[in-house]
């Protein structure tokens, strides 16, 4: 995929913080707040970098770049880009950017559950000194991580060094450096044995709900699910059920509906650690999108086949 000399390219940062733009590109800059670039230079931009977290902002000025032939998502999910991107575009998400981040989130999520941080916090809240008890460690669990891609292998490597065995379930069975990726249909007989679920996928149609009623009740009792993927794979009336019994445990950083409404049962559920979509948002996300759009330039200048292509 070539471009032209003098190619425009919409940018979230000054290429001055990208070290400069390959020769026969031009730059605009927009960061998705004020006004855009007019709709003359809009006109000749080819590549498009979302800014990150903008998506809504920026979906308007999709029809107004007939010369558009490239979408780079600075997200991971693209579910909110895919209806409106116009025919013959081409569509890249940030693989590898949120790896870092979110696995961290994860970890931290399941780790202030099993050890009960935010009990721990209530109780310096009061004054409270509650000695006593045991509580799980996350030593010696195993745990499913659901959607084993570049960020579920990030989970992973951040899980093995608390002597943890994970489980690796995507789509469909592969191999994988660490062992076995186990497929979809294996997943009914896996969630009986283990102790945990780390949800790392995107929304697409086979995900949507697919934490049902009856995944959740194949989960054995005192397990925990964390979310960390898109709120909507998860029926949050079936988790409610379940966590009203105190039969599960769960650490969301994505919830349905999202934002979180006051009033709703979530917020009070027993059981229950919510953030509210924060895993991404680190130090580590910058240079790592920056790194991303630089390497994407060059390709695309040089005529080479881009990274992460969606569509």
């Amino acid at each position: 995929m070539g471009s032209a000399e003098g190619a425009g390219v919409l940018l979230p940062y000054p290429p001055q913080e990208l070290g400069g733009l390959p020769a026969g590109l031009r730059a605009l800059v927009w960061d998705g707040t004020g006004a855009p670039p007019p709709g003359g230079e809009l006109a000749s931009v080819e590549l498009f970098t979302v800014p990150y977290t903008r998506t809504a902002a920026a979906l308007p000025l999709l029809p107004r770049m007939p010369r558009l032939r490239v979408v780079q998502s600075l997200s991971a999910g693209v579910e909110e880009l895919l209806p409106h991107l116009p025919a013959g575009v081409t569509l890249c998400n940030a693989r590898g950017v949120h790896d870092a981040s979110t696995a961290e989130h994860a970890v931290t999520l399941l780790l202030a559950v099993l050890r009960g941080i935010p009990g721990f916090v209530r109780d310096q809240r009061e004054e409270r000194w509650v000695a006593g008890g045991f509580r799980p460690a996350l030593a010696d669990r195993r745990v499913l991580v659901l959607g084993y891609g570049s960020i579920g292998a990030a989970v992973e490597a951040r899980l093995l060094p608390f002597e943890c065995e994970v489980v690796r379930v995507a789509r469909t069975p592969r191999p994988s450096v660490r062992g076995p990726v186990h497929g979809l249909a294996e997943l009914a007989g896996l969630l009986p044995r283990v102790d945990a679920v780390v949800l790392t996928l995107p929304l697409t149609a086979d995900s949507r709900g697919l934490v049902d009623a009856g995944f959740l009740r194949r989960m054995r009792k005192g397990a925990v699910l964390v979310n960390v993927g898109r709120g909507a794979v998860v029926d949050t009336a079936a988790l409610l059920a379940e966590l009203r019994t105190g039969r599960l445990s769960a650490a969301l950083d994505v919830t349905d509906p999202e934002p979180l409404p006051p009033g709703h049962p979530l917020w009070t559920a027993p059981n229950t650690l919510i953030s509210p979509h924060a895993a991404a948002t680190t130090s580590a996300f910058r240079p790592r999108a920056l790194a991303l759009i630089r390497a994407q330039l060059a390709r695309y200048a040089a005529g080479e086949p881009l990274a992460n292509v969606v569509r």
